[in-house]
């Protein structure tokens, strides 16, 4: 059974899938890949784990999480799961390119399957594809549309360019 809610965001409307154990997907409203609702999900905005993600995506929108800790099940290929296992480990605010990710995976020449499966990665934020980017620093291939790329990426770096500034380059005696 596949539980779904709704969270109104600074992107718009968000769809958090849910098979009750743990979070599926996290899909912007309009984006490519957006799952049909069917007759056998159940909407229930009361269940625990998705007021969990709703509760944290509430806190990342207003710069007071930069990590997710919710339980994570995206159904995929085993190279689509290899290569979402890769996102979380991009440091908040920070970017990598898909060769980048291709590299780390042991595979450098397969940056365009990368970047397939990146496209293909059914929890939007929470695992941030939105952090990957072409090699010549580029806006390229987000489900979402590049404008919604493009805030999250700016949503980051000033959370974290703030939270740098905050640091005394000459500690109080």
């Amino acid at each position: 059974m596949n539980y779904y809610t709704w969270l109104e965001s600074p992107l718009g409307e968000l769809l958090l899938v849910s098979d009750g154990e743990a979070l599926q997907g996290l899909y912007l409203a309009g984006q490519k890949y957006f799952p049909q609702i069917s007759a056998d999900w159940q909407q229930d905005g009361q269940l625990g784990l998705l007021q969990q993600a709703v509760m944290q995506l509430d806190e990342y929108f207003q710069h007071q999480r930069q990590q997710f800790d919710l339980p994570l099940n995206p159904l995929g290929t085993a190279f689509q799961q290899q290569v979402w296992q890769q996102l979380p480990r991009i440091s908040y605010g920070q970017t990598l390119t898909y060769g980048e990710i291709a590299a780390k995976l042991g595979q450098p020449l397969a940056a365009r399957a990368v970047g397939a499966a990146n496209g293909r990665n059914p929890i939007s934020i929470i695992v941030p594809c939105h952090r990957v980017i072409a090699s010549n620093g580029q806006l390229t291939g987000y489900a979402g549309g590049i404008d919604r790329k493009r805030w999250l990426i700016d949503h980051e770096t000033a959370s974290a360019n703030a939270g740098r500034s905050q640091l005394s380059l000459f500690p109080q005696e």
